[in-house]
């Protein structure tokens, strides 16, 4: 490499790293820790009830709350660093779209396959229940009281 392709590739490093916002970066990823911390500490909770092998209840839970939690956050009309931190942070890696899906294909290889469907249509539906009822909550309270 000659110097000036030196001085060239060390001014695109330079500007490129001027330029980075790590703020969002920093938001987001402490979002990350919380709702991957909550995540781990619900699916031991549920699945102490009912194990993960029989039926992922844990999956729904998080996906349902995590909808839910999300939805009360966009319909309130959270600030974008609010939203980078429960929506993508938070609420990110607090659900799961991977584990429900390996845990319903994993239900219909074994035989179950009234439970992967049911399992399917349960995350679905329950998760839209539950913007829908974030939603809801957020313009009743916008219209007042009762």
């Amino acid at each position: 490499m000659s110097p000036s392709e030196t001085v060239v590739t060390g001014d695109l490093i330079a500007n490129a790293l001027v330029t980075f916002d790590p703020d969002p970066a920093h938001v987001v990823g402490t979002g990350g820790a919380i709702g991957s911390v909550l995540r781990y500490l619900v699916g031991q909770r549920v699945s102490s009830r009912v194990p993960s092998a029989q039926f992922p209840l844990s999956t729904i839970v998080v996906n349902v709350v995590g909808s839910f939690v999300f939805g009360l956050a966009v319909f309130a009309g959270a600030g974008n660093s609010t939203l980078q931190l429960v929506g993508t942070g938070v609420c990110g890696s607090f659900t799961t779209f991977s584990s429900f899906s390996v845990e319903t294909v994993r239900l219909y290889e074994r035989g179950d396959r009234a439970l992967a469907v049911g399992n399917a249509a349960a995350n679905l539906a329950c998760s839209l229940a539950a913007i829908g009822l974030a939603w809801g909550l957020v313009a009743a309270g916008a219209a007042g009281p009762l």
